[in-house]
């Protein structure tokens, strides 16, 4: 095996395992019309300070109208950037700003012109696509900008996924470590219930055997 072939199988072994870690979605779906539309989100993993970049296609619609929001599942419920009346292509990029799930979240509204027999059958064609992270970043912009060569591209691109392998190796550092105190919480809890179950029924127990003894003594059943 030659140097050249070796040296690329751990590059290849770390490209696949970025295509497992990274989150890239690509989806098509009908968005029916409503008077009043409920949200139709789009949920997809992300790290604090993950790169996301939304693009998507709205097919054409008389009389319809597409809202499109981008929020997080944090506690914080942060809305990153809400835009109306998206047509066509829309790209659209944000930074996530908490662990947690990014939510590409659409409304297509309807006329009130429109009879609510026509309304059944009205939908606009959505094509989404969100890239995440090292996915997201635009290497062939950076080359031109900062001249660099196809090999320091791909450098730069490996550097990207790298990070995000380490940063989603230190998430779920953090989530074993939260879930091992939770354990240990949980299992602390269930041993001190028991000891209290445990002392209480003793105590209910010698409680009963004296007052049955004092009640046996006063009905002379027994010395």
């Amino acid at each position: 095996m030659s140097s050249a072939t070796a040296s690329r199988h751990p590059l290849t072994a770390l490209l696949l395992l970025s295509l497992l870690l990274t989150p890239i979605c690509a989806i098509k779906f009908s968005l029916p019309a409503y008077r009043f539309p409920p949200n139709k989100c789009i949920w997809n993993p992300a790290h604090n300070g993950a790169l996301v970049i939304v693009t998507a296609n709205v097919g054409p619609g008389d009389n319809q109208r597409v809202d499109v929001e981008i929020v997080d599942s944090s506690p914080q419920k942060n809305v990153y950037l809400s835009k109306r009346d998206i047509k066509a292509e829309t790209r659209l990029a944000v930074t996530a700003h908490a662990d947690g799930e990014v939510g590409v979240c659409f409304k297509n509204h309807l006329s009130k012109d429109i009879s609510q027999e026509k309304a059944t059958k009205m939908a606009r064609i959505v094509d989404l696509d969100v890239d995440i992270g090292a996915e997201a970043v635009d290497y062939n912009a950076i080359a031109n900008q900062e001249s660099l060569s196809g090999l320091e591209t791909e450098m730069r691109k490996l550097e990207g996924l790298v990070k995000e392998i380490v940063d989603e190796m230190g998430y779920l550092k953090q989530r074993e470590e939260r879930f091992a105190s939770t354990n240990i919480s949980t299992q602390q809890r269930v041993q001190n219930f028991a000891w209290f179950t445990l002392i209480s029924l003793t105590g209910l127990g010698v409680w009963q055997i004296f007052h049955l003894r004092s009640f046996f003594r006063r009905k002379y059943l027994i010395d």
